[in-house]
């Protein structure tokens, strides 16, 4: 019992809290910026996984992992804009199309790898994202780990203050959120409502590719199939269990974060146990919170409705 409570373990527990917490808050951002404009798309899981193989290959051939993060973003936006053109021109079931996105970018990402790597059974090397130590904070002790993480981690946190200020604080940002509360009335004032649920899809596709290439850049240098292990799903469910607000999507991340990294924490030091009892960790927890907290509070209103311009 000794070992749960050293100064390392602790330590080490709180520096792959935010190495973990990172992808589910960029992918969980994306959807919160999404569900705002009345969108609710379920299709993380493979936008996810066309980032990380497209941030992969770029970083792999270029050696800088910066356009990998880059190259990512447009492989996540690529993709999400089939989803656009269907839920918001088409007026298609959110639902489906987001399933969809799940079942073809993952196949695209593998094919794509095949392609790239004749043979797949041996593990290739990309670059990868060094980390950057904030002088003097990460000097403090224990939580000093927190301020030496990869620069994309300081960046994904950083857009939690930016986007609750954008929602809040601007016109633009109001202007936006009643897009996903009451897009008919939105319209009546002027606003564009197909460019703000355009603009959604673009943001939430960047952001989620940036999210999978996360784990093939920062979190560690390989592809492989299956890297994003439900990851969009969780970041789903942090967005419900956030209220959809940034800061709260941001601890429900964190929280996420923690309970991934202790099962790989509590692997290393009960090696004895099954493995798979701790993986299941963060997936129980998941449920949990949906079950006790998801249901308290409705999303936008306009959550997943299509919009019909022509209808007033």
């Amino acid at each position: 019992m000794s070992a749960f409570f050293s100064y390392d373990f602790l330590r080490e527990l709180l520096g792959a809290t935010i190495r973990m917490a990172t992808p589910l808050l960029l992918v969980a951002l994306a959807e919160t910026l999404s569900e705002r404009a009345g969108l609710v798309n379920i299709g993380l899981d493979g936008l996810m996984a066309i980032g990380a193989l497209i941030g992969f290959l770029v970083g792999y051939r270029t050696g800088n992992a910066w356009l990998g993060i880059l190259a990512a973003m447009a492989a996540g936006t690529a993709v999400n804009m089939i989803f656009a053109f269907n839920t918001v021109t088409l007026c298609a079931d959110q639902v489906v199309y987001g399933m969809a996105t799940n079942i073809l970018a993952p196949a695209l990402a593998s094919f794509i790898y095949r392609l790239s790597f004749s043979d797949t059974t041996t593990l290739v090397q990309g670059v990868s994202m060094g980390t950057l130590a904030i002088p003097g904070l990460s000097k403090i002790p224990l939580i000093g780990v927190i301020f030496n993480q990869s620069p994309l981690s300081y960046i994904t946190f950083l857009l939690v203050p930016v986007i609750a200020i954008f929602f809040n604080k601007t016109q633009k940002g109001l202007n936006y959120k009643a897009v996903g509360e009451f897009p008919k009335a939105a319209e009546t004032m002027g606003i564009n409502v197909i460019k703000i649920k355009y603009l959604a899809c673009i943001l939430c596709g960047a952001l989620a590719g940036a999210g999978g290439a996360f784990l093939t850049l920062c979190y560690t240098s390989t592809y492989t199939e299956g890297i994003v292990a439900g990851r969009g799903f969780i970041a789903l469910s942090a967005v419900i269990f956030g209220r959809w607000l940034p800061s709260g999507v941001m601890w429900a991340c964190v929280l996420f974060g923690f309970f991934d990294a202790l099962q790989i924490r509590l692997q290393l030091v009960s090696p004895e146990t099954p493995y798979q009892l701790f993986q299941m960790i963060p997936y129980v927890f998941t449920l949990l919170a949906l079950i006790f907290l998801g249901i308290k509070k409705a999303g936008p209103k306009a959550n997943g409705q299509p919009y019909y311009r022509e209808e007033r």
